[in-house]
């Protein structure tokens, strides 16, 4: 069952974390090629997802996958610290899967080897889609990411949550709209939700992280002459560090763009450790960069979906790209085109 231009229709979980800790859920809405017909939230049954933000296609919400209308799938919109399935959960993907849906998920729980999901969807013909579960034919890197002949940007962070993803997808739109022949490089579950591929860099065995991010960027950089690679965690969090490594040394990126959310002073998640002062994040990552391939950090990207209006933004943003040494913007408030000469023009 598609729509009538041919998509696939789909209801999204986010019980009581829409929309601002529902990241999955609120990439898929905004930038996913799906026709979204229902998410489902317990606190907020009977609202429309327009009535939380603004941004966002205007889609009704339910209670539970019963009161849901006819789908093709249920795609889960949620992934906590953890990437657990929370049991509450269970009674809509059992509807779901009783009524004929694929379900996908991005856990790091494999719905597929639950044992009642995986029998209800071989009698119901449904499709259990681990979007986290990795290739298992991936290997090492051989540091080649830096002969392909495209520009390659990757987007870094001073903290999880921050925007990397949704600065990488906002910088491709915005060089396609300029006659740039840009692609998206996803590192993470939603990216490849919303991507329809990509390997899930944080599931992946650590010794083929770098592997998994060279294997994208030598297949892309051959179809496109820029890639706008998404980067996960920071090099400073106390958990997620490895894969923001990773990522950096796979992808040997031309320049980076730092993320950051305005306002944040420590790790989300991990309040006892400070953030340390923006301007360090500049040596740490060219530094980190160097051995493996000179990067410059060329832009800013701050996140200032929670101040008042455009002026505390602007003024937020000029204290930032002070604070860096770059140019910076809000690539969702303001316009992602302001980045692309620095960026491009990187040397």
């Amino acid at each position: 069952m598609t729509d009538s231009a041919g998509r696939e229709r789909v209801v999204v979980l986010a019980h009581e974390k829409f929309p601002e800790r529902a990241k999955t859920a609120t990439g898929v809405l905004k930038y996913a090629d799906y026709d979204v017909v229902a998410v489902l939230d317990r606190e907020h049954a009977g609202t429309q997802t327009t009535d939380h933000r603004s941004d966002l296609p205007s889609v009704p919400i339910v209670d539970s996958m019963s009161e849901a209308p006819d789908a093709d799938a249920l795609l889960i919109g949620i992934s906590p610290i953890g990437g657990g399935f929370d049991e509450s959960w269970r009674p809509d993907v059992r509807t779901a899967i009783e009524r004929g849906c694929d379900v996908v998920a991005g856990l790091h729980y494999f719905l597929s080897q639950d044992e009642e999901f995986a029998a209800l969807a071989d009698e119901h013909g449904a499709t259990l889609r681990d979007v986290r579960k990795p290739d298992p034919d991936l290997t090492v890197a051989e540091g080649r990411s830096g002969e392909v002949d495209a520009e390659v940007v990757l987007t870094v962070g001073t903290d999880c949550s921050v925007g990397k993803m949704t600065v990488a997808l906002e910088l491709t739109a915005a060089a396609r709209d300029c006659g740039i022949d840009a692609g998206f490089v996803p590192t993470g579950q939603t990216g490849i939700m919303i991507a329809g591929w990509g390997h899930p860099i944080d599931r992946v065995i650590s010794d083929f992280t770098a592997g998994a991010v060279e294997e994208m960027i030598l297949s892309a950089g051959e179809e496109h002459d820029v890639l706008f690679v998404e980067g996960q965690g920071s090099i400073i969090h106390p958990a997620y560090s490895a894969v923001t490594c990773g990522i950096l040394h796979g992808a040997m990126p031309d320049s980076m763009v730092l993320c950051h959310a305005a306002g944040r002073e420590a790790i989300h998640g991990y309040e006892s450790f400070s953030l340390p002062p923006l301007a360090e994040y500049v040596d740490l990552y060219e530094r980190l960069a160097a051995p493996v391939r000179e990067s410059t950090l060329a832009a800013g990207a701050l996140n200032t979906a929670h101040l008042g209006g455009d002026a505390e933004a602007r003024a937020a943003l000029d204290d930032y790209a002070t604070e860096i040494g770059v140019p910076a913007t809000d690539v969702v408030r303001f316009d992602a085109e302001e980045l692309l000469d620095p960026i491009l023009g990187a040397e």
